[in-house]
């Protein structure tokens, strides 16, 4: 073999070298597309930090708060009970123009007591009640006691509300024998507010946990056992009525007996209204209260229902029920319409029978227990 044709040989064998080099470095140039035979790079699964743990009370030395409950929703408010200084505004603005007039003359004279006498005429005091206290004021300004306006109507506000005191005004309610029960008898004349002031006492009554009956008696009106069966359902009393036109008496003792057998607290019987000039009617009443007495029922309470706007007749009222019935209290219906609220002291100073509860408006809560002193202030416009 000669010289040439080694130098071919070994040109040959660099060029193949050569040409492999350049070969791999292609394979292993990262700007290359991947072939389906290079090795793939598997990505590490991430490990997630876990999320830190709060630090104990122990450790903090700190009380973690709690997250409190939900309050309740509020219960809806009961109406506050009514001022009579806000309710008696036709009485005490009567009256308030002419103690102005009193106190604008400064000295006590011979007007001052025409005047006083005639506002509380007006008011339905009554002549009686009105002397006796005129009569009492005028010996004490003769005594220098009273010198001026001023304390002169101070001495009658007083006088006035010393009149009304000592009075028992709670309704009865007594601890009857087993088996028994209390029933209030409601009584007067026709449009008084009987059976509304029915219903009001019932719904009170309940309201402080007494199971109630109510016995509709007036049987003779047609809306009456209607309207007390409206009343029994808004305060979840039981209704006991009869046929229309038939014996009241047999009502309310069938209403007795009810409360009786199923061992109800208080029994409050409706009566027909009837003019207390009727001896008819007030005979039949006479029967009512007797039957409503009869074991098992204890008529614990009377109640004469007078509307306030009628004044000085309400004293005859109060008189004949009294005979008929044995009146124990007096609810002075519409005191809020009426400008002779005054009738108050003709009763109770003339027949000594207690004004227990007075409407002083259209709602439940506006018939209230009577207070003698708000009551006289309300007059006085203080």
């Amino acid at each position: 073999m000669n010289a040439q044709t080694i130098l071919l040989i070994l040109l040959g064998v660099a060029l193949v070298f050569g040409l492999g080099v350049v070969l791999l470095n292609r394979r292993s140039s990262p700007n290359d597309s991947a072939s389906s035979s290079a090795p793939r790079t598997v990505e590490e699964p991430r490990v997630t930090a876990p999320a830190p743990v709060p630090p104990t009370r122990e450790e903090t030395g700190t009380v973690v708060a709690t997250q409190e409950p939900e309050p309740e929703p509020e219960r809806e408010k009961q109406p506050d009970r009514p001022s009579f200084r806000d309710r008696l505004g036709k009485t005490a603005l009567a009256m308030a123009g002419v103690f102005g007039g009193v106190r604008a003359r400064g000295g006590i004279t011979a007007d001052t007591w025409d005047d006083l006498e005639e506002v509380l005429l007006k008011a339905d005091v009554g002549v009686g009640v009105t002397d006796a206290l005129l009569d009492g004021l005028r010996a004490r300004v003769k005594s220098k006691e009273i010198e001026d306006a001023d304390a002169l109507l101070a001495a009658l506000q007083a006088e006035m509300s010393s009149r009304l005191e000592g009075a028992d005004r709670a309704l009865t309610f007594a601890e009857v024998a087993a088996g028994h029960v209390n029933v209030w008898l409601f009584v007067g004349v026709n449009g008084v507010g009987k059976t509304t002031t029915i219903g009001k006492v019932a719904a009170q009554q309940t309201a402080m946990g007494r199971t109630v009956v109510l016995a509709a008696g007036d049987t003779f009106r047609a809306a009456a056992a209607e309207q007390l069966g409206t009343w029994a359902e808004r305060s979840g009393a039981e209704l006991v009525r009869g046929n229309e036109g038939g014996d009241p008496s047999a009502v309310i003792f069938d209403g007795v007996q009810r409360a009786a057998s199923r061992g109800f607290d208080l029994v409050l019987a409706d009566t027909a209204g009837r003019l207390q000039n009727k001896s008819n009617l007030m005979d039949e009443l006479r029967k009512v209260r007797r039957v409503a007495g009869r074991e098992p029922g204890e008529v614990t309470e009377v109640l004469l229902v007078i509307d306030a706007t009628t004044g000085q007749n309400g004293l005859a009222q109060a008189r004949e029920f009294t005979e008929a019935a044995g009146v124990t209290g007096v609810v002075l219906s519409k005191l809020d319409g009426s400008a002779k609220g005054g009738i108050v002291f003709a009763i109770e100073t003339e027949l000594g029978i207690p004004v227990k509860l007075v409407g002083l408006g259209e709602t439940i809560s506006d018939l209230v227990p009577f207070d003698p002193n708000e009551f006289v202030a309300a007059l006085f416009g203080s």
